[in-house]
């Protein structure tokens, strides 16, 4: 273990990213906060005696809504909604579109419960729900499908606030030393292995059609002349 070095601290945005485009899936737990007046209000009708704002927020109980396996969720008042393959933002647009029926110029915000680990590196990012206490960094990598051809299992850092400890499982011994148990919001990185040539042509591959496709077409002109 050692402490966060400059290279790594980008990875928190990263992290972020991930998070604001993750789609909601069964077995998700929701927070739903509805607003009146585009903010300006709390909707909270079992409370609506209660004068002080902060008295009204400790008054009220945090409730969760659970993501069923067919992608329902039962909110209040609107009933059933179907929220899976949405962003938090999305589906946030979608609620208040549902909830104008009720409330005036309705703001709402959607909070995501599970506890989660975020996979960066090898991959366009990942979020993986800790479903289980004392889940390990294997778990994590294998449910997410992260270590293939393209990943040096030789270099996977797990970082947690500002420690970073090294995971090695090219190994047995590595393995046995660094799968560590995962906590919740910690980032696994996972170094990919660069391929310069791979990586040209992917990028590229539009630029070196044309090309290819033009000098086709002069030798089939210079043939025919």
């Amino acid at each position: 273990m050692f402490q966060s070095d400059e290279p790594f601290r980008h990875l928190e945005e990263s992290a972020n990213d991930v998070a604001a485009n993750y789609l909601i899936k069964p077995n998700d737990r929701l927070e739903l906060q509805v607003y009146t007046q585009k903010g300006e209000r709390l909707i909270d009708p079992e409370f609506e005696l209660v004068e002080n704002a902060r008295d009204i927020e400790n008054a009220r109980p945090k409730l969760s809504y659970l993501v069923r396996k067919d992608g329902m969720v039962k909110l209040p008042l609107i009933g059933n909604v179907l929220l899976t393959e949405k962003t938090l933002s999305e589906a946030e647009k979608f609620l208040e579109e549902k909830y104008a029926a009720f409330y005036n110029e309705p703001f709402v915000n959607l909070l995501y419960l599970n506890k989660r680990v975020t996979i960066l590196g090898n991959s366009t990012g990942t979020i993986i729900p800790l479903e289980n206490e004392n889940m390990r960094v294997a778990e994590i990598l294998a449910l997410s499908q992260s270590i293939d051809n393209d990943a040096k299992a030789s270099n996977i850092r797990l970082i947690r606030d500002n420690e970073v400890f090294l995971v090695d499982f090219s190994t047995i011994e590595g393995f046995a030393k660094s799968n560590y148990v995962v906590k919740p919001e910690d980032i696994i990185y996972i170094e990919p292995i660069r391929r310069p040539f791979t990586e040209f042509m992917r990028d590229n591959g539009s630029v070196i059609s044309i090309v290819a496709s033009l000098l086709s077409l002069i030798v089939v002109v210079s043939t025919v002349n």
